[in-house]
């Protein structure tokens, strides 16, 4: 139930429960619903909404001749023989007041204005649907607690139309209404600081749309219009400043107590000049342009700033990879760190109670389910707590995650979780740390025995929020009654949609009870001392249910004598009352009704400590440490005919546990296995050892031993996870990820522009590198800290051109370098460039360029090979170039459409020679293959660290190679040594040996999510390794000669100055593209979270590319190795790769 929506939470007139019913058509069916600006609209079958019928006051509990079904059923039912037997104790008053004159009205607003007050006030309004507008309202107020109401007239003699009213949150007394004149021509406000009592009406230059009220000062106001205006006053609306223009509406946010430093600071998402949109503040006092402050470099997503309690949270989405920011309290706004191949979809915000963020997380792979994570108290890193949580989609985007915090017991929550199909309850006392199913009730309502029996059986709830503000969700939980779980579900093997019998405990989800067999509504009254209960339907019903201890009894109370649509329930705020209220209507055209239900005669004193029993919180397991401590809590004695009053505080007694491996979760980059114990595991991306990104020289840090306390956990001494964790140093890290922007993302500009460049640094101390700047026209600085202090570099071309801009970064551990090329003449969008990452002297190489959208118009495309700054223009996306000398080739391809122009850029590794084998990895990897190339560098990188460690060959002279697509498959590249002279003779290469028998053992494994182990072998360990095409005669000499040698022990290696070609099949395509020439070079597309495209090779016959290169015999080979291995590698040029690869 905690329902997650892209917007923010709703404001000051949602959490104040002032919101707007409707029903329509003429049936009176309650339908469902949505929230509109604080306010709930129905769409039923009726055109109206909120009726209900008289009742006479005083009449005592009793059963009615025409009751619903359940209720007379229920009569033989010992629950219900129990209540009737306190008939003579009860004594409820029930009035109703009918609201004269309002029959065609169809909408209405209702409030309770505060706590200790007796004071409800109602708007009722005729909503055309056809104009969106409010024709016609009323204002009543009623001073003794809903008995009777008045009629208010705002200014007699003139029509008024009031749309909304809202109520200060910290004082309540103060009251202000949006009206206008009938004409709409007249803008007003009408303020009180009397409960309604009486109304002051201030004329106004502009119709606002929503006031929002400041959260701790009860005369400042925000005031949003539809246009995107924003105003504030600081006066409770009687003078008013315009402080900006094009604001995102639902994106502005008061200052937060404790957090922010001045009170009067505004939060706001704006869009800017550009169209772009901006994450800014200002205060009220004076927040025009030149006073707003951009908090966040760059512009941000569309509705994406979010800012909640000590926490800020913006989007930023470049190409197609959406990267999530957070600011913890006002700081500096750092990359949110969930597992490296999460890959986001969807983030959702759940709640940041208790310093920690909880999120919902929708992964690349799933469409119908969210992942939950934790963070730690900052908000940047994430550790996943519970898989496939069941997702529903609302209409205008928003979504409904089914996790509810069970309010009242911290640390306690309920999901829903969904596996191939099936949702079951699951419920955690640890904040996630632990999920167990429900256990079902052992009797049903009537107190007979169940079949439904764990493991095949549990209790399944459902977890929605209500449309309708003035009712209960399908799971009810308030602060005020800890322990106590009311909710719609089902007994079986799965959650069923259509069943929705009430269960209920009061031990906070130990042991339950069915109590209805239909949904019904439910409000706690006292506390939870009294429950009370009206069912969900869509008929006219005249009776309420009531418990007053915690719902193993029940008894029927007759509220009144006509049957009446139930739109609502509503009570004093804070749920420390015994007097509700129940709206509604009879029929189509009747006035709206309104029944004060009274319980306060049965409850005739205050309770005092001997009308209490306690009871102590478990877990499922009888656990009684939960989140580090022991707790118990105050429930009063079924005998005990007391009300427990405003004063009484439910807990009792809590003392701190020692602490267990139970009060521990896994860090970031760590996972529990489900196979070994349940420990924490370290990812296979994930170094444990590594500095973290804001590690200084000279600086120390501790590396992760894979737990870290929950929190909001009390555990005192006992065990501690955390203790074993190493201390390193820093070290000095050279400058690496270094990338160079303009802001705006623009690389094409205007001659005169004004541009700012933008340096970021991936990963590298920043502290003591230098930065040198070189703008391309002459124009050369240096700066120090540049990516630490965000100085801006500013910069204007005077003609057209292009311009090489180069950025390089250096400091005593190494440097790094960006290059963009700026062109003088129009703006960006996006290319993606295709090539292989390593390739042959010599040898021919396709360049491709993918542009995104592929129905763009005409392309002229611009190549930069190497240092040339003459680049080669094409119309096709394709080129041939070769490369002629060995060592690292940039290749940066821009791609102009109009006046939009985009770039990518790739390194190529030119080698003269270097030797392949293939590889295999065990099926269980195919189905954690989100196939992007990130995941298979990260692949790669494992198997290439493992061999090194197994067979002690340098690790900069392997690179594993992860080819797209399924089943996964990679190649071993085994590079030329650097410390080998160059010479025209290459000996076999004893590397091989000692890597085919690594892999021949079994010894390359490394595991993945769940502790699942993948074992890397040998592609076809009974074959020889595949080498280069050739001609006929070419290979019947070269097998001839290979064979008579193998005869002799000797080892035979060729080294060819041809591409090694492959057949199609051996690499199943997942999308063609035809190239130019004579035949079709695989290339891949190197674009995360997007589907790769491959193109398979098409082998042409001719051979007049291919070279037979000579052959040499290593005479100090020993003979009996060759025996030991499954084949002859041969030592190749390779023309194409399938990822990229990490240094």
């Amino acid at each position: 139930m905690a329902s997650v929506h892209p917007e923010t939470p709703l404001s000051s007139p949602a959490h104040l429960c002032v919101f707007l019913l409707t029903t329509s058509a003429w049936m009176a069916l309650l339908g469902p619903a949505r929230c509109d600006s604080g306010a709930l609209t129905r769409r039923g079958v009726e055109d109206r909404a909120f009726d209900m019928g008289g009742g006479g006051g005083g009449s005592p509990p009793g059963l009615p001749t025409d009751v619903d079904e359940e209720a007379v059923g229920a009569e033989s039912s010992p629950r219900f023989r129990r209540a009737l037997s306190r008939d003579k104790q009860m004594s409820l008053l029930s009035s109703s007041f009918v609201l004269k004159g309002d029959a065609t009205h169809n909408q209405a607003m209702v409030h309770w204005t505060g706590e200790n007050s007796s004071v409800i006030l109602i708007l009722t309004k005729y909503y055309h649907a056809d104009s969106t507008k409010v024709l016609e309202s009323s204002l009543w107020r009623s001073s003794d607690y809903g008995t009777t109401y008045t009629k208010l007239n705002l200014m007699p003699g003139t029509t008024i139309v009031v749309t909304s009213f809202y109520i200060c949150p910290t004082n309540k007394k103060k009251v202000v209404l949006v009206g206008s004149s009938i004409n709409e021509r007249d803008q007003m406000l009408f303020i009180s600081t009397d409960e309604g009592s009486s109304f002051q009406r201030q004329s106004i230059s502009f119709t606002p749309d929503t006031l929002v009220f400041h959260p701790k000062e009860e005369d400042k106001l925000l005031a949003y219009c539809k246009e995107g205006r924003l105003f504030a006053s600081t006066d409770l609306g009687r003078k008013w400043t315009l402080l900006q223009e094009r604001v995102t509406k639902d994106r502005v946010f008061w200052s937060v107590s404790g957090v922010d430093v001045d009170p009067d600071v505004v939060h706001m998402e704006m869009q800017d000049t550009s169209g772009g949109y901006l994450y800014v503040t200002c205060l009220i006092q004076n927040c025009s342009d030149k006073m707003v402050t951009a908090q966040f470099l760059g512009k941000i997503d569309h509705n994406s700033l979010l800012v909640q309690d000590e926490y800020i949270f913006v989007k930023v989405t470049t190409g197609n990879r959406t990267k999530h920011f957070v600011s913890y309290r006002r700081n500096e706004f750092v990359q949110m760190r969930f597992p490296k191949y999460a890959l986001p979809k969807d983030v959702q915000i759940v709640s940041t109670d208790e310093n920690q963020v909880f999120l919902a997380l929708q992964e690349w792979y799933q469409s119908d389910t969210y992942n939950l994570y934790q963070s730690d108290p900052q908000g940047v890193y994430y550790s996943i707590v519970l898989e496939n949580v069941r997702s529903t989609k609302q209409p205008e985007e928003n979504v409904l995650i089914d996790i509810l915090e069970v309010r009242g017991i911290k640390g306690v929550f309920l999901a829903n979780q969904k596996i191939d199909g099936k949702v079951t309850t699951l419920i955690t006392y640890n904040k996630g740390r632990d999920w167990e199913p429900l256990a079902p009730p052992t009797t049903d309502m009537n107190g007979k025995p169940v079949s439904c029996k764990a493991p095949d059986c549990h209790l399944h709830l459902h977890l929605r929020w209500a449309d309708n503000p003035y009712v209960s969700g399908t799971v009810h939980t308030k602060d005020s009654a800890p322990g106590l779980i009311m909710g719609a579900g089902n007994l079986g093997s799965k959650l069923v949609e259509y069943k929705e019998e009430m269960y209920i405990t009061s031990d906070c989800g130990k042991t339950w009870k069915q109590v209805f067999e239909e949904e019904h509504h439910i409000l706690y009254l006292d506390h939870g001392g009294v429950i009370v209960a009206i069912k969900d339907t869509s008929i006219p019903l005249k009776i309420l249910k009531f418990s007053i201890d915690e719902g193993r009894t029940w008894t029927v109370h007759n509220f009144t004598s006509t049957s009446v649509f139930v739109d609502g329930l509503l009570s004093e705020p804070g749920d420390e009352t015994l007097v509700m209220t129940v709206f509604g209507h009879i029929s189509y055209r009747s006035d709206w009704e309104l029944v004060k239900v009274d319980f306060r005669q049965s409850f005739p004193r205050q309770c005092t400590e001997v009308d209490y029993d306690s009871w102590q919180l478990t877990d499922l397991q009888g656990e009684k440490c939960i989140m580090g401590q022991e707790r118990s809590f105050r429930k009063r004695k079924d005998s005990a005919f007391c009300i427990k009053g405003k004063s009484y505080t439910s807990a009792l007694t809590s003392k701190p546990c020692q602490c267990t491996e139970k009060d521990f979760n896994c860090d970031y980059g760590f996972e529990r296995s489900q196979m070994e114990g349940k420990r924490c595991f370290a990812d296979f991306w994930h170094d444990p050892d590594s500095p973290p990104e804001d590690c200084h020289l000279g600086q120390t840090y501790e590396s992760s031993t894979g737990y870290r306390k929950v929190i909001s956990n009390t555990c005192e001494g006992g065990l501690n996870k955390q203790q074993s964790a190493k201390q390193h140093n820093c070290p000095l890290l050279p400058p690496k990820g270094l990338q160079v922007g303009i802001k705006g993302q623009m690389l094409a500009v205007a001659p005169g522009d004004d541009i700012t460049f933008i340096v970021h640094q991936e990963q590298g101390d920043t502290s003591s590198t230098k930065y040198q700047v070189d703008l391309g026209d002459g124009v050369r600085a240096i700066y120090q800290n540049l990516t630490v202090t965000d100085e801006p570099i500013q910069h204007r071309y005077e003609h057209p051109g292009v311009y090489k801009v180069t950025v390089m970064a250096e400091n005593m551990a190494g440097h790094d370098e960006a290059t963009m090329y700026i062109q003088v003449t129009a703006p960006l969008q996006e290319v993606h460039l295709e090539v292989v990452p390593i390739a042959g002297r010599n040898q021919q190489v396709n360049l491709t360029a993918i542009v995104l959208p592929t129905e763009a118009n005409t392309t002229v495309f611009y190549w930069w090979i190497g240092d040339n700054l003459q680049p080669k223009l094409t119309l096709q996306n394709s080129l041939l170039t070769r490369f002629t000398e060995t060592g690292d080739v940039s290749v940066t391809v821009q791609a102009s459409n109009g006046r939009s122009m985009v770039q990518d850029t790739r390194t190529v590794r030119v080698y003269d020679n270097f030797q392949v084998i293939p590889l295999s990895f065990s099926r269980n990897l195919d189905r954690f293959n989100p196939n992007i190339p990130e995941w298979r560098e990260d692949i790669g990188q494992v198997v290439t660290k493992i061999l090194t460690k197994i067979t002690g060959v340098p690790q900069e002279s392997l690179v594993t190679v992860v080819k797209p697509g399924l089943p996964t498959s990679a190649e071993l590249y085994v590079l030329p040594l650097d410390s080998k002279p160059a010479k025209k003779n290459m000996f076999v290469d004893k590397r091989i040996p000692a890597i085919t028998q690594a892999f021949s053992d079994n010894n390359v494994s490394f595991v993945v999510r769940g502790g699942l182990k993948v074992l890397v072998m040998l592609a076809d360990p009974n074959a020889g390794y595949r080498g280069a095409a050739g001609g006929p005669g070419v290979w019947a000499g070269a097998v001839i000669f290979l064979i008579s040698l193998i005869a002799t022990g000797s080892f035979i290696l060729y080294k060819f100055k041809s591409p090694w070609l492959r057949t199609e099949d051996a690499y199943p395509p997942l999308f063609f593209r035809k190239l130019p020439g004579s035949r079709n070079v695989y290339a891949q597309m190197h674009n995360e979270k997007e589907q790769e495209m491959t193109s398979p090779v098409n082998h042409s016959e001719d051979t007049q590319h291919i070279i037979q290169g000579e052959e040499f015999i290593d005479d100090d080979l020993d003979s009996q190795t060759l025996g030991n291995h499954s084949g002859v590698v041969l030592s190749i040029n390779s023309r194409e790769l399938h990822s990229y690869l990490t240094s």
